[in-house]
């Protein structure tokens, strides 16, 4: 049974995020008393965190992972969760998570040059060209399938511009709770202070792949993109889990969710695959090395997650997002299965930074804090147009065949 505290503590959460504008001055550092990392203390740990079962994969190299039930929310193991990183095209899932839902899929747009002509140089293109006519449904399919950032600006412009665009997408990381989240550009490449975590990647594909049209857009393999008259080519997702290419085997069961590269992220990839009628989500973040090591230690992980972790007890909870009445920062009991608290085991050499300064705290400071710093963090982009690193923003690895 809920003590009345909590119920109070959560009512005043929901009532204070509802009645305060996002542009109040309010500092973002205002002090937060009682903090609770979202999802649960053990996710504030640095090094692996896993209980109630053994046998995980030995050669895991990333810098982060998280494996999770789709459904219940539980997170099954985790290695430094909230470890802020460069998240690369994976950011393209809190992207559609904004966008998605504002345009018809049948609806159509004649692309202007100035629609791409902001896209930074290096990025990962589908093959878009100023003049001819596209449907929001191949728009769609070109950043779910080839991560064309090209695409990814000719659907911000039609959203209203770039810098609209990012304040949304910052806007809805702090209402799925996401606060490890910083946006910088709507397309992932590498801008400084463009930051992401396990956790979040993780609770952005999970709320995705709640609508039909976000799931069917991160399974398809292939379609035909328009390239002009009546003239076609076919492009090919590039997630090798979900196509089996550059030498790996398609992933029994998996049906997404996105991939990304860039020079200073290295590879990044969320994938979500179902057996035996369990649906389970992982994240890998910057492996050590090897342009298919991220695929290796998602297949490995969901293999456990499927196996041996079928016996695995929460040590932590992907948060529901504010607008569906989500309030608590911690899982409840029900839920978790006495997830916080229980000692974590520390993954040896772990150099993990710790929990990040964007934390929830139960409690009225608590609640202005974080609405402030989500107020400070629109402000600070809708005055901004990023500007391009020579880094190279890919849909996947290195020598990727690149469409268009």
């Amino acid at each position: 049974m809920r003590d009345s505290s909590r119920l109070t503590r959560r009512a005043a959460l929901g009532l204070t995020a509802a009645a305060l504008p996002l542009s109040a001055e309010i500092s973002a550092a205002a002090p937060a008393s009682a903090a609770t990392v979202i999802g649960g203390e053990r996710l504030a740990r640095g090094g692996i965190q896993v209980r109630g079962a053994t046998g995980l994969p030995k050669k895991i190299t990333a810098r982060a992972w998280l494996l999770a039930d789709c459904t219940s929310g539980e997170v099954l193991a985790s290695c430094n969760a909230h470890r802020r990183l460069a998240p690369a095209s994976t950011l393209k899932m809190l992207f559609a998570d904004t966008v998605l839902k504002k345009f018809e899929r049948s609806g159509r747009y004649k692309v202007k040059d100035s629609d791409i002509s902001d896209v930074p140089s290096g990025s990962s293109l589908v093959g878009i060209k100023p003049g001819l006519t596209y449907t929001v449904e191949q728009l769609w399919q070109g950043v779910f399938l080839r991560s064309g950032n090209d695409a990814v600006h000719v659907l911000s412009h039609m959203n209203g511009g770039i810098a609209k665009t990012v304040a949304e997408m910052q806007a809805k990381a702090v209402d799925l709770r996401a606060l490890d989240t910083h946006v910088v550009s709507p397309d992932g490449f590498d801008h400084k202070g463009q930051l992401s975590s396990a956790y979040d990647l993780t609770l952005f594909a999970r709320h995705g792949l709640k609508d039909d049209e976000f799931r069917g857009y991160c399974g398809t393999k292939t379609a035909d993109f328009p390239a002009g008259g009546k003239k076609t080519f076919q492009i090919q997702n590039t997630d090798r889990l979900l196509t089996g290419s550059w030498g790996l085997d398609t992933y029994k069961g998996l049906f997404g969710v996105k991939n990304g590269y860039t020079s200073n992220a290295g590879n990044t990839f969320t994938g979500a695959a179902t057996r035996d009628g369990r649906t389970l989500l992982v994240t890998v973040m910057h492996p050590a090395s090897g342009n298919n090591a991220v695929y290796e230690e998602t297949a490995a992980l969901l293999d456990w997650g499927f196996g041996k972790g079928s016996s695995a007890q929460a040590v932590g909870l992907l948060v529901d997002p504010l607008s569906e009445g989500g309030a608590s920062a911690s899982p409840s009991p029900s839920k978790a299965r006495g997830a916080a608290g229980a000692a974590g085991t520390g993954a040896a050499g772990s150099t993990s930074s710790g929990p990040s300064p964007w934390r929830l705290a139960e409690g009225g400071a608590g609640t202005l804090a974080l609405l402030g710093a989500g107020a400070w963090a629109l402000r600070r982009r809708s005055g901004r147009k990023a500007a391009a690193t020579a880094a190279t923003d890919g849909a996947d690895a290195p020598g990727d065949p690149q469409a268009g």
